[in-house]
């Protein structure tokens, strides 16, 4: 009972914000984010009153799987938009585009925060520094597309911005694996090269290996149902088992990999919507089922943001300069990639505005970091703390980016269009 009446708190009061916060035009993903802080440990949940807020994060972890479903769902989304029609005029932009954003935010951060390290030495240490650098690359792939979907975003700026999100998640994981080898080493001395080289390797192609082998696997086994019910309750089984099992670890002497959730659903997504015929259909209907579960996704990722972090003045420094020279890698590295790669000047002027959110991939980094022991928490704080502005900010700044590029048309302009149709067919049929 305590669960039910927890997701049934979380999903009230994220719609009840939606309301309260109509008037000013924001994404329906800030509102369900500021709902979750709303009813979190630090606000609501400090009352201690049972059913009016989650008081403790201990509440938040047993809620932990119906996060790990969303994101299954959200990446399953982002790869369905893979379509080998689009990419053949987008493919190679998105690539190059990509790859260089990541690793110019990489290098912002990582110059920023090493030269912090000189004048403050004893707060920020050079493994942390340059840990940091690398999990600045990664980019939310949830709060984008759902500021997509709410408001129907469609143009050139939107056809491209999904294929980079998603291959953020490849790129992170290299470049992470690499920076935190390195960081590894400066602090115990040693240097283990091959883990370093083959651990992100392993997971990126097990994870591609593993979606497409599922992603065909669900197309075989739709052929079996004429029932488009069915069939959506195989597509939400099927992305609910591949979730699950993609959160299995291996070792193999000093060797660690497992998979990544979100590279395995994206692939498994494109894999369906490219030799399914009818996944067109299904994901439209899966869509509608699942618009709840995002909903109590982004308010439970609220509640999760840890407002503790503001009491450290240190923290608060760190990640300033962190948040600053990240979007300033963003923006210059999406810019001269797209200005490279010859992309449409509405690309080149806002795709870097959409790319800023920052959450699931980047907190998943700072569990790995925290093998670094004292810099690890460091980092996990840093991050904490950006989180926090760059999930409130980031959706409201990819919705004006898209608004700007006309990829998402004001529902004035929608109005206008209609009166204008409406007329030319009144005066066709006077003539």
């Amino acid at each position: 009972m305590t669960v039910l009446l927890s997701l049934t708190i979380a999903l009230f009061a994220g719609l009840m914000m939606t309301r309260v916060l109509k008037h000013f035009h924001l994404p329906d993903v800030t509102s369900y984010l500021i709902a979750g802080v709303l009813i979190g440990p630090y606000c609501l949940g400090r009352l201690g009153v049972s059913g009016v807020g989650f008081q403790e994060m201990g509440q938040l972890d047993a809620l932990g799987n119906i996060s790990n479903a969303a994101l299954g769902f959200i990446a399953f989304a982002i790869g369905s938009e893979f379509r080998l029609s689009d990419l053949k005029e987008t493919g190679k932009q998105a690539l190059v585009v990509g790859i260089l954003q990541g690793i110019v935010a990489m290098i912002f951060v990582d110059a920023a925060l090493i030269a912090l390290h000189f004048l403050i030495p004893d707060r920020l240490s050079l493994p942390a520094a340059i840990t940091l650098g690398s999990i600045a690359t990664a980019t939310a792939p949830a709060a984008t597309l759902m500021v997509v979907r709410q408001f129907k975003a469609k143009g050139k700026v939107t056809k491209i911005l999904l294929p980079v999100v998603a291959l953020d998640d490849a790129v992170g994981l290299v470049s992470f694996a690499a920076s935190f080898g390195i960081a590894q080493a400066l602090q115990s001395g040693e240097a283990d090269l091959l883990s370093i080289l083959l651990e992100p390797v392993l997971e990126i192609l097990l994870s591609l290996a593993l979606g497409t082998l599922f992603g065909w696997i669900l197309t075989q086994l739709e052929k079996m149902f004429h029932s488009n019910s069915n069939r959506l309750n195989l597509v939400i089984c099927f992305v609910v088992l591949t979730v699950a099992l993609s959160m299995v670890k291996f070792q193999i002497g000093e060797i660690h990999f497992g998979f990544s959730t979100l590279l395995v659903l994206m692939m498994m997504g494109t894999v369906f919507c490219n030799i399914c015929p009818l996944s067109f259909d299904l994901m439209e209907r899966a869509d509608r089922w699942t618009s709840p579960l995002f909903a109590l996704f982004f308010v439970l990722s609220g509640a999760q943001l840890e407002l503790g972090v503001f009491s450290d003045v240190m923290i608060v420094l760190v990640g300033v300069v962190y948040i600053l020279f990240r979007s300033a890698g963003k923006f210059i590295g999406s810019y001269g990639s797209t200005r490279m790669m010859k992309c449409d000047p509405m690309v080149q002027k806002y795709l870097g505005w959409t790319l800023l959110p920052q959450a699931g991939v980047a907190l998943g980094m700072c569990v790995s970091a925290m093998a670094l022991g004292e810099d690890g928490n460091l980092i996990r704080n840093i991050v904490l703390f950006s989180v926090l502005i760059y999930e409130l900010a980031g959706p409201m700044l990819t919705k004006w980016a898209l608004t700007k590029s006309g990829d998402i048309i004001p529902p004035q302009r929608v109005d206008r269009r209609k009166e204008k149709l409406e007329a030319l067919g009144t005066g066709a049929e006077d003539r």
